[in-house]
């Protein structure tokens, strides 16, 4: 069913288009507490945490994910019909050139192997309102400052020389339920965010595998990334394309930033 989401899926990266040779990290795995962990410990305020989202098509489970939404994650397995449409998306596009206080949202490139988790996590805070509760002169605030001034690629090259940003993630990798692979392992799972910018409203998907960000529309002053007219232009959108192709039995998870329960 498009709105049911295999709990089975824990890791998400993909290797394609990471250069060879570059640094590669451990795959996170795809559980709230590990992705709080790790965004806690470079500064994100413990007053935001990421939850998981089980339906999207059941009102009573929805009911239980605490609102507004600032980022939304979708996790799934790289398939050939994503990556034909990935390929036909991008063809025509230039590469992503962006920088400073002017850019409508903040975009990440990954140059890091099985960082996609990561990639994601900081598309989440350094946009819409989540970027309001990252503490200041913390190791992320300095990052996401540091970041904003720099073009796509400087980015990519800051992300891969912070040695906190390693660090963290190395060690909220250790932390999941599961045992954690190797840096050398090629899984086929991939993350993808969505958040909502500030300046017009718009829904973004952030990939750090695409040329640059991509304006899915626009969004109503009520509505957050989980709200129906997103997943209409996000997550809904990617399941009935795969769907559509008749890839057989889909598998996603889903997992949301917002405040926490306490």
């Amino acid at each position: 069913m498009a709105g049911e989401q295999s709990q089975a899926d824990q890791y998400g990266t993909a290797a394609a288009d990471v250069p060879k040779g570059k640094k590669r990290f451990i795959p996170l795995e795809n559980n709230p507490e590990v992705m709080s962990t790790l965004l806690h410990k470079l500064g994100l305020s413990p007053a935001l945490q990421f939850h998981d989202v089980f339906s999207i098509d059941d009102a009573d489970l929805l009911a239980f994910v605490p609102r507004p939404a600032y980022a939304l994650l979708l996790v799934f397995p790289v398939s050939q019909t994503y990556e034909k449409f990935r390929y036909e998306e991008d063809l025509h596009k230039s590469d992503y050139e962006g920088s400073g206080e002017g850019e409508k949202v903040v975009w990440y490139k990954q140059t890091i192997g099985n960082a996609c988790g990561l990639i994601g996590l900081l598309h989440g805070v350094s946009n819409g309102p989540a970027r309001d509760h990252v503490q200041g002169d913390s190791e992320l605030d300095k990052l996401i400052k540091k970041a904003v001034t720099l073009k796509p690629v400087a980015r990519a090259e800051l992300l891969e020389n912070t040695q906190a940003l390693e660090t963290a993630h190395q060690e909220a990798a250790n932390l999941g339920d599961t045992t954690a692979p190797s840096t050398t392992d090629e899984v086929d799972l991939h993350y993808v965010c969505f958040v909502k910018d500030r300046a017009d409203g718009h829904l973004w998907e952030m990939d750090g595998r695409r040329k640059g960000p991509l304006n899915r529309g626009s969004l109503g002053a009520e509505d957050d990334v989980l709200s129906e007219a997103a997943l209409k232009l996000g997550v809904r959108a990617f399941l009935k394309r795969e769907e559509e192709a008749g890839g057989g039995e889909l598998r996603f998870s889903l997992i949301v930033l917002a405040e926490g329960f306490d």
